[in-house]
């Protein structure tokens, strides 16, 4: 009897602009009034973003992607690059950035594609389709890179009222099969398309998100969880976007577990990053020596329209640095 092959990252590396900002400074770039700012510090718990309109799109995305890609035998390995963004229009129309990126990587003997259409949620539906993608067509060894990153190069598309301010930051992954590195147990997405106007939603509409988005995110990780055949009680940790601290509040009592189980310290930080969030916080994490070996992990993000994803992953450190080795 055959098992299907695991998808596994063997690699996650993220990236972030030096330049930090107070979100106070912003207030005038995006007709922030005192008492918007007073909502996003004191309630949705923002204190500053990395954000830097001097790099160009290129200096975000591809310093995480060349660490990755630097790794002893692993460019000539890699068949298909994949780009998750959110912004729909990131460079000019007569480029593709996802084979500019490929590229620039000195990929050109891979395919190389975006997704884009789950907005903040493409980064994990990436994760999938290139593990999909393996197992469909891939040979042995093949691997796939994920890459996420762009920049909040205008106001309309960094401010989302109310909600969230838009950081710049990317992260990349390296995407195997049956790998030594972190083995993804389940994934999970929902996607309500009556909310897919997105920003653009009428006031009745847009109340009713707000209503609905904690207890489905919550059903959401619960249905990853139970899919993987866990528990909650199984997960030692969720690692999820950094749309604010309010939302978190209320998906956390949808989900009866303690706030410290879900780690929120990078909202103040870097505050909602497009499609980058989870890898960022995953990164961050594992770096201070917060993932263990062998504990499982639950992704847990929505992108507008609004879709809501969970990703149950197991952390093997011990694996992933024998095969790095």
């Amino acid at each position: 009897m055959t098992t299907t092959p695991l998808t596994t990252l063997e690699a996650v590396e993220s990236f972030a602009p030096d330049r930090v900002v107070p979100i106070e400074e912003l207030a005038e770039r995006l007709r922030l009034r005192p008492t918007k700012v007073r909502l996003f510090r004191r309630i949705h718990g923002l204190q500053e973003i990395r954000f830097d309109p001097e790099l160009s799109l290129y200096d975000v995305v591809l310093p995480a992607a060349r660490r990755i890609v630097a790794g002893p035998g692993v460019a000539e390995r890699i068949r298909y690059v994949v780009y998750a963004h959110t912004t729909q229009a990131v460079a000019p129309a007569h480029i593709d950035p996802a084979q500019e990126i490929r590229n620039r990587l000195g990929l050109k003997h891979a395919e190389a594609f975006a997704v884009s259409q789950q907005n903040c949620a493409s980064g994990m539906a990436a994760v999938d389709a290139a593990g999909q993608l393996l197992r469909a067509e891939g040979g042995p060894g093949d691997r796939a890179l994920v890459v996420t990153g762009e920049q909040a190069y205008s106001p309309k598309i960094q401010l989302i009222p109310d909600i969230a301010i838009m950081g710049d930051a990317a992260a990349a992954c390296l995407v195997g099969l049956d790998g030594a590195g972190d083995a993804v147990r389940s994934y999970t997405t929902r996607t309500l398309g009556e909310y897919s106007a997105a920003m653009l939603l009428d006031e009745e509409k847009s109340l009713e998100v707000s209503t609905v988005y904690a207890p489905v995110l919550a059903e959401v990780v619960r249905e990853a969880v139970e899919q993987a055949g866990m528990t909650l009680d199984d997960i030692d940790r969720i690692i999820p976007h950094n749309v604010n601290l309010q939302s978190w509040r209320q998906t956390i009592a949808e989900l009866g577990i303690d706030r410290s189980r879900v780690f929120l310290d990078n909202v103040g930080r870097y505050s909602h990053c497009f499609a980058s969030d989870v890898f960022l916080n995953y990164t961050t994490l594992r770096d201070a020596g917060g993932l263990r070996d062998g504990h499982t992990y639950v992704f847990a993000t929505v992108g507008l329209g609004a879709t809501f994803a969970a990703m149950v992953v197991t952390h093997r450190a011990s694996g992933a640095a024998q095969e790095a080795a």
